[in-house]
């Protein structure tokens, strides 16, 4: 199975510009948006409300920053050292590394500077954490480990 292949420079470039949409949507909101108020963006679907989060996801870990973004650093260093030492990569498989990288360098950049992680993002018809650009990364480089591994399984059983 010829999949597409993805070099390094490409997964970092996509790193980047990830890190700097949610640094600069996240820059955006601390000026523009009234600590908890909510601002209607989508009518009935999204609306922007800022908030400082000192945990993970779903508050996970309240008042954690410091531990959390150690860990920030520390992953975004682990998959720093996989992409530099990875051959180029299937166009999954790196996409997912790409978003991970992206999203944890987002969120940790706000640990360290702020003691906190700006979200803004709310979702109308569920009830659903705030979130962010970085979190959306990350929960996209979910979504595509998981096409990888069912692209990967699928490929070696045609072989």
């Amino acid at each position: 199975m010829n999949q597409r292949l993805l070099p390094r420079r490409s997964l970092l470039l996509i790193s980047f510009f990830l890190v700097l949409v949610d640094q600069l949507s996240k820059s955006w909101a601390r000026q523009q948006l009234d600590f908890g108020m909510a601002k209607t963006f989508i009518p009935g679907l999204l609306q922007l409300r800022l908030v400082n989060n000192t945990g993970a996801a779903f508050s996970l870990f309240s008042d954690s920053t410091a531990l959390l973004g150690v860990l920030s650093l520390g992953v975004a260093m682990g998959l720093l050292i996989w992409l530099w030492r990875s051959q180029p990569m299937h166009i999954w498989q790196g996409l997912a590394l790409a978003f991970l990288l992206g999203g944890t360098i987002g969120n940790g950049l706000d640990r360290w500077r702020l003691g906190h992680v700006t979200d803004f993002l709310e979702l109308l018809p569920i009830n659903f954490p705030i979130f962010n650009a970085a979190d959306i990364a990350i929960n996209v480089a979910v979504i595509c480990f998981g096409i990888d591994a069912l692209t990967s399984r699928h490929g070696r059983q045609q072989n």
